[in-house]
């Protein structure tokens, strides 16, 4: 049996009833009815319904909620006969595989909806690691070698960008203070204002990375990319660069795009309390709404670098030039430049005691 598809979308019938199967296509239409999604998958034979249940589970049903079309996807699920009686008959007979739907199990997504082409060339890439080693002096001899130079590669790295629709509520008390003296005292009065913020907030773009193996907060780092400048995903934009597939799907990636929606939204509202002494916070109640996903590659250049049996790994962006890393301290000149600043501390010293 293949792994990848079971059968085509124009193949399953009430005889597969109960089999699990899975299927690869483009999704043709999504809807949503209460809560319920339905997806029409499509691939070259034709077409199949797809249903996922929020209460079997909430994430998938989110997850093909987000859903663009023309997203290539993989689908499994439990082949099961459509809702048929004297008052509902939920089949289709235009379709040829319109007396059942698939109820799924699991999700994948295929293909990127976007991509970011790249916009900083390799010579540019060297040039940013150039500039980003000047006036540091304390770095290993052979870092800013040629051939480490070589090891910069162009990498697609593999994003979900989110847009969140959050509710925030928030609750504190804001203090003033008035002082004046009249002859001989000073008189201070204290005011106290109850601050009540409520707030629906749109976050638009929020990324983070599906690849498992590359460093979160190096990632974070390299912000802001322009998704103005996105292009639909196409191959030829991947020619000379290496891209890689996500591995961490939107469920993974939820708990940090919550935690910077949470942030975002706190800012926003403490923002709004100004023109007071001191702020005190009583109660914040933030909460994520709904997730709209969007599967992107955004391109990185990389370079890593071993010192002393620790990896050290730099980024820059592809389009901006910003680079990010932390670099390696060699030991050898640092203490060559301790000894050194001592040594000069000592002759001074010396000098001042000869000239008293």
């Amino acid at each position: 049996m293949n792994s990848y598809r079971t059968h085509t979308c124009d193949e399953l019938r009430p005889a597969h009833v109960d089999q699990v199967v899975t299927l690869v296509g483009w999704v043709d239409t999504v809807r949503d009815h209460g809560g319920v999604i339905f997806i029409d998958l499509r691939d070259r034979a034709g077409k199949t319904q797809v249903v996922f249940h929020p209460e079997i589970d909430a994430n998938l049903a989110n997850q093909a909620e987000a859903l663009r079309v023309e997203t290539v996807i993989q689908v499994t699920g439990k082949v099961v006969r459509r809702l048929k009686t004297d008052e509902i008959d939920a089949t289709n007979p235009d379709l040829a595989t319109g007396e059942i739907e698939v109820e799924a199990t699991s999700l994948t997504v295929l293909n990127p909806a976007a991509v970011l082409p790249f916009q900083l060339s390799r010579e540019k890439a060297v040039e940013a690691f150039r500039n980003f080693c000047k006036k540091r002096w304390f770095l290993p001899s052979d870092f800013t070698s040629s051939a480490q130079e070589e090891k910069i590669v162009g990498l697609y790295v593999p994003f979900w960008v989110t847009d969140c629709d959050v509710a925030a509520e928030m609750d504190a008390i804001g203090r003033k203070e008035r002082s004046w003296v009249s002859g001989d005292t000073r008189y201070t009065e204290h005011y106290e204002y109850a601050l009540v913020r409520k707030a629906d907030v749109v976050l638009e773009g929020l990324p983070a990375d599906g690849a498992s193996h590359v460093d979160d907060t190096l990632m974070e780092a390299l912000e802001p990319f322009d998704y103005s400048q996105t292009k639909p995903f196409a191959m030829q934009y991947l020619s000379g660069f290496i891209a890689e597939k996500y591995d961490v799907d939107t469920a993974g990636v939820f708990p940090r795009i919550q935690k910077r929606a949470v942030q975002a939204s706190d800012q926003l509202l403490r923002s709004s309390m100004s023109g007071y002494n001191s702020v005190s916070v009583t109660r914040a109640d933030i909460k994520v709404q709904k997730t709209d996903w969007k599967y992107m590659l955004l391109p990185v250049w990389f370079m890593t670098y071993k010192y002393q049996d620790k990896m050290y790994e730099f980024a820059v962006n592809g389009q901006s030039g910003k680079f990010v890393g932390t670099p390696p301290l060699s030991r050898t000149k640092h203490l060559l430049a301790t000894a050194g600043i001592g040594l000069a501390a000592a002759i001074l010293t010396g000098l001042v005691v000869m000239l008293l």
